[in-house]
């Protein structure tokens, strides 16, 4: 009985970092990733760089989530959509997962090839970067999706050990994304971010206009993509998937009501889709 209390009290506390981390949000970029790998790839990469890449994309997004967690920690608590995130795990505890996070991305990196562990010092300074742009620009959408546009990159070299120009479309294209969603995301923080002076073009260009820079953002994703097809060699099937995207790109931004629900469908629904349709065209186009 007291191992099973154990055992019990250890779930608990896994399923409280997983929320704190939100894990559940690693599908956005993941698939944009192991897209890039198996394009690089021209098929199936090896099974070791396929661990490795994954690796590397757990452990620098926890680590990044965790750096945003204890940047914003005070303002966190003072958020009411944020308010008990600070209970969910101790603030040491944070720190000491963070430092761990950071080395097993660091050493995962350096075991794939030399420009990866040259490039990985870089790339962890831009997505811990993006957690205290909110202090000095409006422009912060743009760094979360500089941080998420990483991903793809970094595959394509874990595989080639080069940078090309396709992975380089396909991060434009994230970038777009990422910071179109997460303006729509930002509008629920908008009287709170106007009270404590945060930076961000929801505050700067109001609710409005900030949803038709979110239509501009994702019709320049659905451009992206097309483009990364046409650089990278794609065929038909990567292209037949394009309406699928365009159509989800377009439900996100039949939101009526501003409210929570109707944030958390554009958000999870719609981004979800959009990265795992991507993914199954790749593999398709690629794979068989």
């Amino acid at each position: 009985m007291h191992q099973s209390g154990e055992w019990i009290r250890a779930g608990e506390a896994v399923s409280r970092f997983l929320q704190l981390i939100r894990f559940s949000h690693t599908i956005f970029a993941l698939p944009f990733a192991l897209g890039a790998l198996i394009v690089a790839a021209n098929g199936w990469p090896s099974l070791r760089i396929l661990v490795l890449v994954v690796v590397c994309m757990v452990f620098a997004r926890t680590a990044a989530m965790l750096f945003n967690r204890l940047i914003d920690w005070s303002l966190d608590q003072r958020n009411p959509r944020t308010a008990s995130r600070h209970l969910l795990i101790s603030k040491s505890g944070a720190i000491v997962l963070l430092a761990v996070s950071s080395g097993c991305f660091l050493v995962a990196a350096a075991a794939i090839n030399r420009l990866t562990l040259i490039l990985a010092p870089v790339a962890l300074a831009l997505i811990f970067f993006y957690s205290v742009t909110k202090r000095f620009t409006s422009a912060t959408h743009f760094f979360l999706g500089l941080a998420l546009a990483i991903a793809p990159i970094g595959a394509w070299i874990a595989q080639t050990g080069r940078i090309d120009l396709a992975p380089i479309v396909l991060a434009a294209g994230v970038i777009c994304w990422v910071a179109g969603f997460d303006l729509i995301y930002a509008t629920q923080d908008y009287d709170f971010d106007r009270r404590e002076d945060i930076r961000s073009l929801v505050v700067k260009l109001g609710i409005a206009r900030s949803l038709r820079l979110a239509q501009l953002l994702h019709l320049l994703t659905f451009v992206a993509l097309i483009a990364f097809g046409m650089v990278a060699q794609l065929g038909p099937v990567y292209y037949w998937s394009m309406p699928l995207i365009g159509a989800a790109l377009f439900y996100e931004h039949r939101t009526d009501k501003l409210d929570l629900t109707g944030i958390n469908r554009a958000f999870f629904q719609s981004n979800a889709f959009v990265s795992a349709v991507f993914l199954i065209a790749v593999c398709v186009d690629r794979l068989r």
